[in-house]
């Protein structure tokens, strides 16, 4: 005999792993780690503009929150878009098969829907900022979404290069919020992140390398092999030396930050050429990129308010 109490108790647990369950699926259809690093940048170019320009957040604030939540919502939008159309290669890649397009516990019609509802809300949003903010978000947006998703991710190696376009266009939403982007910080900004989105990707697609194949997807290490896509991350890599350099405003802490996390990660880098384990390799060039973009764009945010 089961008793009220027994009862209750048992609906409020179903109750709350359904809610459980939604949080989850909705974490993996906005792909909300892959969100959240797209965000941060948008902040840093905000408190860049803000630093180099003398204007105070107080003055401004409504324009930087209006900045923050549109451009996050433009960015939903296109992750929960990309998430839509590439269904069938999620299904088989082990990574992505308990998305929720995938499992169909949110309908394919109902997550297109959203994708275009986040959107269109996230470009009303940024329209009350500036006109200059809006493109950039208009072209971080078509690109991942048009040129990278629907087009070039299935065809071609240089899809990678199309995505880093459009990863790399978050500081400059930021900034032109703010003021105009004809100036070297937000334009070295843009260079850091798409240069740093190329060695980045290649380590994910040289630890996917199989799961990418049987998909069907044009990564270089698929198309091209392993030592190929290892001199290119070494050559962007050695890209990135010489950027800081072009920051030195920011004071003499942030140069020596940037410059030993460059060099550690070209040793790291030039390591790969001497491993017999390619997979270990490629995880820990994934996780020094993760960690080095975190750190190095908290660390511009830090600068601006805390002083050089």
């Amino acid at each position: 005999m089961i008793l009220p109490q027994q009862e209750t108790g048992k609906t409020s647990v179903q109750t709350r792993q359904r809610v459980f369950n939604l949080l989850a699926d909705l974490k993996s259809l906005f792909k909300a780690v892959v969100l959240f690093s797209n965000v941060l940048p948008v902040i840093t170019g905000l408190a860049l503009a803000l630093y180099f320009t003398n204007t105070s957040l107080v003055e401004v604030w409504s324009v930087a929150l209006l900045t923050v939540v549109g451009s996050t919502m433009v960015m939903a939008g296109a992750l929960i878009l990309n998430n839509w159309y590439d269904v069938d290669i999620d299904s088989v890649m082990a990574r992505t098969k308990s998305r929720p397009t995938v499992t169909g516990t949110i309908s394919l019609k109902v997550v297109l829907a959203m994708g275009i509802a986040f959107t269109m809300s996230g470009f009303i949003l940024l329209l009350f900022t500036s006109v200059e903010a809006v493109g950039y978000a208009f072209v971080g947006w078509f690109t991942y979404v048009v040129l990278y998703t629907m087009w070039s991710k299935r065809r071609y190696t240089f899809n990678t290069i199309i995505g880093s376009v459009s990863g790399a266009v978050p500081p400059l939403i930021g900034w032109a919020a703010i003021d105009s982007t004809l100036h070297i910080v937000p334009m070295v900004l843009f260079l850091i992140l798409f240069i740093w989105q190329m060695p980045h990707t290649y380590a994910i697609a040289i630890k996917k390398h199989d799961e990418y194949k049987a998909a069907g997807v044009a990564m270089l290490p698929v198309i091209r092999g392993v030592k190929t896509t290892k001199w290119h991350m070494l050559f962007y890599i050695c890209c990135l030396l010489p950027l800081p350099f072009f920051l030195s405003t920011l004071g003499i802490s942030f140069l020596i930050l940037a410059t030993l996390m460059n060099f550690g990660w070209f040793l790291l880098s030039v390591s790969g050429f001497r491993t017999k384990d390619d997979y270990n390799w490629a995880h820990w060039n994934f996780l020094y990129s993760v960690n080095y973009i975190t750190f190095l764009f908290f660390f511009m945010i830090i600068v601006t308010f805390f002083g050089k």
